[in-house]
């Protein structure tokens, strides 16, 4: 938008012309936004807010009359309340690079001063406190310049080449490398104590190897004396011995043996016989249950059979007389003595099977009683049956 203006979050914009939101201010200070700006009627600059360093290297002189080269850092910006911006623009707007020129000037004249009240120990020993008093010193007079320091770092202290610092510590340097030469002369003799004492055992060591092989020697010859003395006597008795096992071994190898016979002969044999016993047990078992079945349930179903054929008997007999020249002489008595007689057949045929198969012959029947159920009379009528 023309005549809007929006300083960077590092910048400090000041607007010269018209009203001012300070008293006695001579612009007015916007950060953090924007803002409308007349054109021709306003101007507008920017003062840098950001982070800035400024490096000091001053000869100073302690309090013992020793010069001293000290180098330091300060680390600094424009502080971000308007009064400091206010301030810092009104001297630093038209060439802020000075802002590090002079901070750089007023800190190595507080370093002078202070550097001045101290002696050269406290300078070195107590860097922090060397820092802090410049600091405090140095505080309002960058206040006034609208200007805040965030740190300041001692970064080096030098005699320039007097030696005051190096004597200072050579005590400490000296007590340190005595130590060090304690330290390493204590080493030393602890490792030659060890040495010594590994010595001592490597010693102590081969003499005791040296005497168990020395008693190891003595009972092997002792030994070997003992075998020459015994001579034939503890060959026979080793004989003896290898015979005694030799003995036993072949006793075990017949148990042994006999115990494999009974296992693969004697006892397949009667588990053999033990089944054929069973098998012709159970056979005889099953031919009894059978007879005794035929005895009974077995019979009444065959009588059953035969009565159920005695029609079919009775109808092939009949058969028989189809064909034959037969004269009934008494007329209905004479045809009911016939049929009475083929009926007579037909029992006799059962009762002679049921003989064939061994079953009970029934009451009152047998051949003869074919001949006295009926009589038949040929044609000449002299009153005889059929041959």
């Amino acid at each position: 938008m023309l005549g809007y203006r929006v300083p960077a979050p590092d910048e400090a914009m000041l607007v010269s012309g018209g009203r001012h939101g300070l008293k006695d201010a001579p612009f007015r200070v916007v950060t953090g936004h924007g803002t409308f700006v007349m054109p021709l009627f306003r101007k507008v600059r920017y003062l840098t807010l950001a982070m800035q360093e400024s490096e000091v290297s001053e000869t100073c002189v302690t309090r013992q009359g020793i010069s001293l080269n000290v180098r330091a850092v300060i680390a600094f910006k424009v502080g971000n309340d308007p009064e400091s911006i206010v301030n810092a623009g009104q001297r630093f707007l038209s060439d802020q690079d000075q802002m590090s020129v002079l901070t750089g000037r007023i800190f190595a004249g507080h370093l002078r001063s202070i550097i001045g009240s101290m002696t050269v120990e406290e300078i070195v020993t107590e860097r922090q406190k060397l820092a802090t008093e410049v600091l405090d010193g140095s505080k309002e007079e960058m206040a006034n310049l609208g200007l805040s320091v965030d740190s300041l770092q001692i970064q080096s202290i030098d005699d320039m080449g007097a030696g005051y610092i190096a004597a200072m510590a050579a005590p400490n340097n000296a007590a340190i490398q005595r130590q060090a030469k304690i330290a390493q002369a204590q080493a030393d003799q602890a490792a030659a104590e060890a040495q010594q004492a590994s010595i001592r055992k490597q010693a102590e060591f081969a003499r005791q190897t040296a005497v168990v092989q020395a008693q190891y020697k003595a009972e092997i010859d002792k030994a070997q004396a003992e075998a020459a003395q015994s001579g034939p006597l503890a060959q026979a008795e080793a004989q003896r011995a290898v015979i005694a096992a030799q003995a036993e071994l072949a006793q075990h190898q017949a148990e042994l043996r006999q115990q494999q016979l009974v296992s693969e002969v004697i006892k397949p044999a009667q588990a053999e016989a033990e089944k054929v016993k069973i098998l012709a047990i159970a056979d005889a078992e099953r031919t009894r249950i059978a007879a005794e079945a035929a005895a009974s349930n077995n019979r009444v179903a065959l009588d059953q059979l035969l009565i159920a054929q005695l029609p079919q008997i009775v109808k092939e007999a009949a058969s028989g007389l189809a064909g034959a020249n037969v004269s009934i002489l008494n007329g209905a008595d004479g045809l009911g003595e016939i049929a009475a007689g083929l009926v007579s057949q037909g029992l006799t045929i059962l009762e002679s099977v049921r003989h064939g198969v061994g079953a009970p012959a029934a009451p009152g029947a047998g051949p003869a009683a074919i001949g006295n159920d009926a009589t038949a009379n040929d044609t000449t009528g002299n009153g005889k049956g059929p041959a």
